[in-house]
């Protein structure tokens, strides 16, 4: 009797071996690594399936490529003067110059105007001013304004808006938006992307003299 049991153990055995062997078979051997220098995290096995002729495989995610493009932006204005030219009391008289703009700013660009001394100054007399203020007794008129030229970007969705309706200037702390975006714009040296338009009347009783106001452009990339 211990005889038989002692042979149906090793019977027993025996099949085991072959079953452990055939699912070896079934679920493959890992014969290897691939490993990332510096990052063990990373490390996969390689599998084998066990068969010749056959194959190994492994395989790795996480090998990052990066890559960096510096910014640009870029503006230019027409001219560095705008002549109002001889005022006549009650008639306003404008003068404008040409803005372009190129930039690869995620979120576009603005570009804002900011006056000097506030209005138009009489440059021997810098008490006496052209604006709307009617402290010194005469209400005359100094403005600015926009307006946004034909879109120059292909990127899709972009938006432009470059239309300041013509703003009363009397100070020199207000930064007078004249143009935005909301995406990158290409420079294009033949077409401006946005006018700016300064304009001025005087009053009959407007000093005579020689006025001046000097203006600060100021364009803001939002990378």
């Amino acid at each position: 009797m211990l005889k038989t049991k002692i042979k149906k153990a090793i019977a027993i055995a025996s099949l085991a071996g072959i079953a452990a062997t055939n699912l070896g078979s079934v679920y493959a051997s890992n014969i290897g690594t691939v490993t990332v220098t510096w990052n063990p995290w990373l490390t996969q096995n390689v599998v084998w399936d066990d068969n010749f002729p056959g194959t190994a495989t492994g395989s790795v995610t996480g090998v990052t490529v990066t890559a960096q493009v510096l910014p640009t932006l870029n503006m230019t204005l027409s001219a560095d003067a705008i002549n109002l030219g001889t005022l006549i009391a009650g008639t306003p008289s404008s003068g404008n110059i040409d803005i372009e703009v190129g930039t690869n700013a995620a979120d576009g660009v603005t570009i804002t105007a900011r006056s000097g001394s506030g209005w138009l100054t009489n440059v021997d007399n810098n008490s006496i001013q052209i604006n709307d203020l009617t402290t010194d007794g005469t209400a005359e008129s100094y403005t600015f304004a926009s307006s946004a030229n034909a879109i120059d970007s292909t990127v899709s969705g972009f938006t432009t808006t470059g239309d300041l309706t013509a703003t009363e200037v009397n100070n020199n702390t207000t930064e007078h938006v004249v143009y935005t975006t909301n995406k990158p714009e290409r420079f294009d040296g033949t077409n401006a992307d946005v006018t700016f338009t300064v304009s001025a009347t005087s009053d009959a009783q407007t000093q005579a003299g020689n006025y001046q106001d000097v203006i600060t452009f100021t364009v803001t990339g939002n990378f």
